[in-house]
């Protein structure tokens, strides 16, 4: 049996996609769904994320995207949810809200270009879409900034399309008159993470797989020193267990033939990793019909702001990036600055009903890219360190897993990062839980 450490998207789409194959598995995890994935806005968009340094996570990002629509189709089968149909969950209230319901890429030359629209895309009751990204620019420097990286993309073979400000305010009308160009990705996506997590427990259960609600406060090793001939100590064989409070019957271990290390920026509370956590807090307004009818992006006061359309009327705005620990307060700062800058995009936001605002933890790595693979240690497998693309890399991260995409595992790889020999677990300490992989946008 393997074992899951960590209950974002990422952590129950490695756990659904090996039940899938026949493997054994196990989620465990204090409250599923609730960490960063909770809190993420959902945007499946590696060219219009793209910067000049970040040629390898733009590969990653586009490799994975062209495998979101059969994961969507697969994942709406699994979970029962017919095309078209929102998944249940329950509605968010101000300021925290519930939490929901219970083609390889290459190191060089041309990336590969994301898949091309042909008509109307089903959702698969995710509230899945693919209607392109709108990168908006306001001044000179601005749009000079978007010129460099539309000649970028072009010599990486990804699809753009420049924009005049008329052109752009015709395709979205809310648009500020300030507004004096932009880029139009047109195979970026973007989907609902909370539908998503939402089925994909809903497709565990219904096939079978055991979500364990508790936290994991250390890995197990077998018996062995540092000097068993590995170099990096004994082998991880399962997980020790919080006793959960007011007693329970919950086991106070768990062992398991492997261990995938998938607790987001937590990951590295468990384990020597170069993971941080990065804050983001993000909000969300409703409004009776669609303000927008894609992703709108653009950069106001220096830093970015971006905006997504849910079918049903709400409007995500995100989101801050602060190095500020494990603190995720909303503050309001934070506030104000997602509303001021998403004014200077589409000013009518400012008559749009404040549904939530919640925050999250990206986990950070050194470079920006995942770790996914073998830990270095007998038993462990990481799948840790999305940072903004948990979302986005979910299909992908569980096909590096199962063999399915070497060459982007080569990308990916822990090994990169190593510790030195001997390194061993982090301490068993305080911490908020297990779950969350994603971006927050």
């Amino acid at each position: 049996m393997e074992l899951v450490v960590g209950g974002g998207i990422v952590g129950l789409s490695i756990a659904w996609r090996l039940s899938r194959a026949g493997r054994p598995v196990t989620v465990v995890d204090p409250a599923p769904a609730s960490g960063a994935s909770h809190a993420a806005a959902g945007m499946l968009a590696p060219v219009s994320e793209v910067a000049y340094t970040e040629e390898p996570l733009l590969r990653l990002g586009v490799a994975s995207l062209r495998r979101w629509p059969s994961f969507a189709a697969e994942l709406a089968e699994d979970a029962g949810l017919p095309p078209g149909v929102l998944a249940p969950s329950r509605p968010p209230g101000p300021f925290g809200g519930a939490r929901p319901v219970p083609s390889s890429p290459s190191r060089s030359g041309p990336v590969p270009s994301s898949p091309a629209r042909s008509g109307p895309v089903p959702s698969y009751g995710l509230d899945f879409r693919a209607d392109g990204t709108l990168d908006v620019a306001f001044g000179a420097d601005d749009l000079a900034a978007l010129d460099e990286l539309a000649g970028f993309m072009d010599k990486l073979g990804l699809p753009v399309e420049r924009l005049t400000g008329r052109e752009c305010r015709r395709l979205e009308p809310m648009l500020a008159p300030s507004v004096r160009g932009g880029l139009l990705a047109p195979g970026d996506a973007w989907v609902d993470p909370r539908r998503v997590t939402a089925a994909l427990l809903a497709a565990l259960e219904r096939l079978g797989v055991p979500v364990v609600r508790a936290r994991v406060s250390e890995l197990l090793r077998a018996p062995g020193g540092p000097g068993d001939g590995s170099g990096r100590g004994p082998a991880v064989v399962g997980v020790r267990l919080d006793s959960p409070a007011g007693g329970g019957d919950l086991p106070s271990e768990i062992r398991a033939d492997g261990v995938i290390l998938a607790a987001g920026a937590w990951s590295g509370e468990l384990y020597d990793l170069p993971i941080r956590p990065v804050k983001g807090q993000i909000m969300r307004l409703r409004s009776p019909e669609p303000l927008l009818g894609r992703c709108v992006r653009g950069m106001v006061h220096g830093a970015p702001v971006y905006l997504v359309p849910r079918g049903d009327g709400e409007l995500v705005v995100g989101a801050t990036q602060e190095e500020m620990g494990f603190d995720t307060r909303v503050t309001a700062g934070g506030v104000y600055e997602l509303l001021r800058d998403a004014r200077e995009l589409v000013p009518g936001v400012t008559e749009l009903e404040v549904a939530e605002v919640v925050a999250g933890l990206r986990p950070g790595t050194p470079d920006n890219l995942p770790l996914i693979g073998p830990a270095g240690v007998p038993g462990l497998t990481l799948a840790t360190g999305h940072h903004r693309g948990g979302v986005l890399l979910a299909p992908l991260t569980t096909a590096i897993l199962l063999g399915e995409e070497p060459e982007s595992a080569a990308l990916c790889s822990p090994a990169r990062h190593q510790p030195a020999p001997g390194a061993h677990d982090r301490p068993s300490g305080p911490y908020d839980g297990n779950s969350g992989s994603e971006e927050m946008g």
